[in-house]
């Protein structure tokens, strides 16, 4: 049974930045369309919760100009998308399940992460987020995962792969202390995963089948998820919560200045 909580809300004015791939993909029209679905609902809950939301696209803007863009923010979600490309932690393409890459939107979304560790800027990291955070730092990612377990699917329509699985969340870590839990019931849809662990972070989730599932780093407020709370499917309380981390974080710098 769900354990009942709040999530803590935004102090008034605060600022999130949504920061996704990319706002145009003419070629993939479907999984766009779906995409956009995922980060409205990012930016809806946000401003419910008393954010002012806004998303920016990486992709579009490039690494100076995001980082001109987010200069200001009280927090930053880093959402989903296309996989990293690969030269980003050392590995070699060709992989299986390997699709189209966006270098701009790599290095401007990588270049986000790797101030926000420095500055100690409250940061979100959702499936591609979370990956992005873990090779900011100097991780490397397992580039494809195998099905015999039903949790990762790297083909087809990303709606229809999502899948219901848990995972077990790390004692004495942030998140299982926001989340009020030692398990959740996630959505996912995901073919790679986190393998060396970038500097500084540790695990804070693994997923039945050994996958690490998040990640928190051990000072800065940063953490991500493989999994996607903001899917329209997922279990409702789960956004709040990890949005009502960023606040409180965002609350506990602010009193430590």
């Amino acid at each position: 049974m769900p354990i009942e909580t709040r999530a803590p809300g935004a102090r008034p004015g605060a600022r999130l930045a949504v920061v996704e791939v990319t706002r145009r993909r003419p070629h993939a029209p479907e999984y766009h369309a779906y995409v956009q679905t995922l980060n409205e609902r990012v930016v809806a809950e946000a401003r419910r919760a008393g954010w002012s939301a806004e998303r920016l696209a990486a992709d579009d803007l490039g690494v100076d100009a995001l980082l001109a863009a987010t200069r200001d923010a009280d927090a930053v979600v880093v959402v989903g998308g296309e996989d990293l490309a690969p030269h980003h932690y050392g590995a070699p393409a060709g992989y299986p399940g390997e699709g189209r890459h966006l270098e701009v939107a790599d290095a401007a979304q990588l270049a986000v992460v790797r101030r926000a560790v420095r500055l100690g800027t409250p940061l979100l990291g959702i499936c591609r987020g979370h990956q992005v955070i873990n090779v900011a730092l100097g991780g490397t990612l397992v580039q494809h995962l195998d099905d015999e377990a039903g949790l990762h699917r790297g083909t087809g329509s990303v709606e229809q792969l999502m899948t219901d699985h848990e995972v077990d969340l790390v004692a004495d870590t942030r998140l299982r202390e926001a989340l009020v839990r030692s398990s959740a019931l996630v959505r996912s849809a995901h073919h790679q995963a986190v393998g060396l662990l970038g500097e500084g972070l540790r695990v804070a989730a693994w997923s039945r089948d050994g996958e690490v599932e998040a990640v928190e780093h051990v000072t800065a407020p940063v953490t991500g998820v493989q999994w996607h709370p903001e899917d329209r499917g997922a279990e409702a309380w789960q956004l709040p919560l990890l949005l009502g981390q960023l606040a409180a974080r965002g609350a506990s710098a602010r009193r430590a200045a």
